[in-house]
């Protein structure tokens, strides 16, 4: 499922009441992937909201999915994620053995990450979505946000982009098997392990890469940083045949919406390929992170995270936002 255009969307969200309590740590208004509200001097409560209608055939690796698409967004700023409620819109008159294997690929996945479901909201819908709302808690001095890069750093991700485009050739009867495992084995894992490892060298600056795609994640990080991301295309790591993918025409409405979306703060080169700026533009479920953090700090996250990979730097901010070469 497409999610509102980001334009249409910032241009709503700039219209409603400004809000002053002094206890919101992050709100909406940064892009940011979760909000942090302070409890005390020492925590901070992390909040998130995520569903999506079905990006996998098989009901219990869905659930899994939608799992991990909400607890990725709490741990990309610092936090720990607790607690969860289920978000659920279902046929009447659907099979309830689906919606019963959806919930249980949801509940251990998020049993496995130690976090507790406490409950849920159903509505009677005839096209199905699923997802959480995640809470979490952040030490006042862990938290990271997409607005804490810093020239100088350079910039990792932590998982290979494509599944948008995966998900598109799945639906068409074209994926290839290989491809259709990665997507789905990349989407299943949670960015916990990335979490602590970009806490444990101090990073103050990430983002999970999601509907808005690798470079429309990029923008908002940049520009709540006063950078500029410069992105290597060649060193971003890719799931299988995507390429082959993007010339057959796999891809959804997002990648047009992205790319108006970021506009002229973005620059390709012109020698970075058109599929690879679809690519770059493709929405994501279940990204990685991406993670700005000092070039001498990033050996120990790429040890810690298989398939990691420094795609970039950030410099001063320049004319563009984000400049890809």
């Amino acid at each position: 499922m497409a999610k509102l255009a980001p334009r249409d969307l910032a241009q709503v969200l700039s219209g409603l009441p400004i809000q002053t309590d002094p206890r919101i740590v992050v709100g909406y208004d940064t892009a940011d992937d979760a909000g942090v509200f302070r409890l005390d001097n020492e925590n901070l409560l992390v909040q998130t909201l995520d569903f999506f209608t079905p990006v996998a055939d098989d009901p219990l690796t869905y659930g899994k999915i939608a799992a991990v698409n909400s607890l990725n967004d709490v741990f990309a700023m610092g936090g720990t994620p607790l607690t969860a409620l289920s978000i659920v819109c279902y046929p009447q008159k659907g099979d309830w053995s689906v919606l019963g294997e959806i919930l249980k690929g949801g509940q251990q996945m998020m049993i496995d990450e130690g976090v507790a479901v406490l409950g849920g909201h159903s509505i009677d819908d005839q096209e199905i979505k699923f997802g959480y709302s995640v809470t979490g808690l952040v030490g006042k001095h862990n938290v990271i946000t997409n607005a804490g890069a810093v020239a100088g750093d350079v910039l990792i991700l932590t998982k290979p982009i494509g599944t948008g485009v995966i998900s598109t050739a799945v639906k068409n009867g074209i994926a290839s098997k290989e491809a259709e495992e990665a997507s789905v084995r990349i989407m299943t894992t949670t960015a916990k392990k990335a979490a602590e490892a970009m806490r444990a060298v101090g990073a103050k600056g990430c983002t999970d890469v999601t509907g808005f795609g690798l470079v429309g994640h990029a923008y908002e990080m940049a520009k709540a940083s006063r950078v500029t991301f410069e992105i290597d295309s060649r060193s971003v790591p890719l799931l299988p045949t995507v390429p082959e993918l993007v010339g057959l025409k796999m891809l959804t409405r997002g990648d047009k919406n992205n790319r108006e979306y970021v506009g002229d703060a973005l620059k390709f080169d012109d020698r970075v390929p058109s599929e690879m700026q679809s690519i770059l533009l493709d929405p994501q479920t279940a990204g990685g992170l991406l993670i700005s953090v000092a070039e001498e700090k990033a050996p120990e996250i790429l040890n810690a995270v298989p398939g990691s990979a420094i795609i970039g730097k950030v410099n001063e901010k320049e004319d563009v936002l984000v400049s890809v070469k």
